[in-house]
Parts: C-alpha cells; structure tokens; sequence
C-alpha cells in the first residue's frame, strides 16, 4: 500500500484544487454516498502518514473558514499543544471487522469518527494496495486482468469541478469525520516529526522491526521504508531495540528521515525506487538475502529481507541471539 511518500505526492495533486466547488461526483464507494459530495467546495486538503484528508464546507449559507483561515486556525492549534501535553481525549477511529486495518495502520491519527459526514466534515482516504490519486485523467489498463480483459481500473470516486479539472481516486477506503486532530510530531515527513518521542518507542525490548511500523511514532513508515533503513543502518529486523546503543538507534533514525525525504523527492520528479534489500535476492555486496514473516503475536506479519552478513543478529546478556527465528 503506499507510504507515507506517495500520499504526500497525492495531497500536492489535491491542492490546486482548494477553493473549488464540485460540479458532478462518481464512482463506487459503498463506504460513502458520494452523491453527499456534489455542491460542496474543497475547504482543505492535509496528509498524515499514509492517510489523506479532504475537508469539504457547503457553497451556500454561511460559509465557513477560507483555505487560509484554515491553515492558520490549525498552525494555532498545533503551537497550542505539545507531544504528550495530553490535549483532550484521543479517539481511535471505528474499524467493522471486514474493515479491519493491519496494526501498522492503527492509531496512525486522533479523530472523530463520524457515519453521516456533510458539510464541514472532513473525508478521511486511505489507500489499499495499488491505491493513487490522478488529476485530470484517468488510470488505464497496462495489462489484461485474470480473465484476460482489458479492462481500466474502476475509480472510487471522481470529483468533477466546475474549472473543468477532475480528480480520480483508486483503491482507497474512505469515511467521514467531524473533526481532526492529526499529530504532526509522529509524521516523519513532518518539519515537526519528534526525535525524542521516536528514540524513546525505539528503545523499548520489542523487534525494531515491529517497532518501526507503529503509526503513532512512525505515522507513513511502511513495509518498504521499514526493509530499507534497516539494511542502511546495518541492523538486523529482529534486534531488541533495548540492545542497542543510542548511536546506533540515532542513526536508524537518521535513516528513515533522509531515505523518506529522499523518495519522496524522487517522486515529485518522476523517478522511481531503487531499493537494495526490498524484494531482493542478493544485497549490493553480493551477500545471498534472507526473508521472513514477522509480526507481533496476534498480530498482523510483513515480508521481511535482510543480510545475515551486514545485519548481524546482536547477542542478549545471556549470550543467545536477540532474534527469535
């Protein structure tokens, strides 16, 4: 599913389109009616982590805050609170079993769920596994489906403008909510990202590979992110990160922020990914690549590749390996 890179690219896709008014909806979510959505103005768009968030206000009667007054009410907001100032009571999102999410995906945002939506609601996208937002045209089939068909990809929603653009939204998830309070400081592509909130998750006896995808300190961090940084900064996935040294974890840290930073910017000119470890067979200093399944008990696992020879498994204080293979 994308990361936290991709649904920042799809967010600056969105914005040029703050401050218009919808002209004719489609599309088949069942999730919303997105009938709902015709006549409404695009008050907003934000992204945290792997999440997108449209807000929309109604064109008629009072209108409420301009994209402008928006921002600033919510850049007040944030210079109002600080990570851990325990501002008001945190609501999970409601998630029905058949929507259930994998863990990485919890918690990655403080809202208010809210079924009916409307005006001035916020519409919360989340996007599956080949999930994407195009403007001004639509996803065509690069190859015959499994019934050998070529068939375009069918949008989740299309917003139809009256300056004549569109957006298109695939494979994503959507619902309402009536207010937002995204957490910035768990955001690594955030200028607020909080190093210390994420050293202290870091430090915590747990994998660091499970650590790495709790969105409530790695808000956008996901399964590729997670397989690169940890060949980069040379750790084995299953290391306790109790077991290492501060440096080490610093570095990690280091990591995940440049390699982020660095996707992203390769997105928003077109490149693509080259990993070195992800879904490879041999690493760049030719090592042969292990793979396994991890994941907290009971938990949802992801593939994992490492190195047994650049990312060594760290002994415990009684000697045994920390990895529990």
């Amino acid at each position: 599913m994308p990361e936290g890179p991709s649904v920042r690219k799809f967010q600056l896709l969105t914005s040029p389109f703050v401050g218009q008014v919808v002209a004719k909806v489609g599309g088949s979510s069942r999730k919303i009616n997105v009938n709902d959505l015709n006549a409404l103005r695009l008050q907003d768009s934000q992204v945290h982590g792997k999440n997108l968030y449209l807000a929309f206000v109604a064109t008629e009667g009072p209108l409420g805050p301009t994209a402008e007054e928006t921002v600033l009410q919510r850049d007040a907001a944030r210079g109002a609170s600080s990570p851990g100032g325990g501002q008001g009571q945190v609501c999970a999102p409601q998630i029905h079993p058949q929507d259930e999410e994998p863990q990485e995906l919890l918690h990655s945002v403080s809202e208010v769920p809210d079924t009916a939506g409307g005006p001035g609601s916020w519409l919360r996208i989340h996007f599956g596994l080949f999930g994407s937002v195009r403007a001004n045209e639509f996803s065509r089939a690069n190859k015959t489906n499994k019934r050998g068909d070529w068939k375009d990809p069918t949008p989740r929603l299309v917003l139809h403008f009256e300056s004549g653009g569109f957006l298109v939204f695939y494979n994503c998830r959507m619902h309402w909510c009536s207010a937002l309070r995204a957490d910035p400081a768990s955001d690594i592509l955030s200028v607020e990202f909080h190093r210390g909130q994420a050293l202290d998750a870091l430090r915590t006896p747990n994998p660091i590979c499970y650590t790495l995808l709790d969105q409530r300190y790695f808000s956008g961090l996901g399964n590729i992110i997670k397989n690169e940084i940890l060949y980069l900064a040379k750790i084995h996935p299953l290391t306790q990160g109790s077991l290492l040294p501060l440096s080490d974890l610093e570095r990690l840290l280091d990591c995940a922020i440049q390699f982020s930073s660095d996707w992203l910017h390769s997105k928003l000119h077109g490149k693509g990914l080259h990993p070195q470890i992800y879904q490879k067979e041999q690493c760049p200093l030719g090592h042969a690549v292990m793979k396994g399944t991890f994941g907290p008990s009971g938990g949802y696992k992801r593939l994992t590749w490492w190195c047994p020879q650049c990312q060594p498994a760290v002994l415990s204080g009684d000697g045994d390996p920390s990895p529990v293979t």
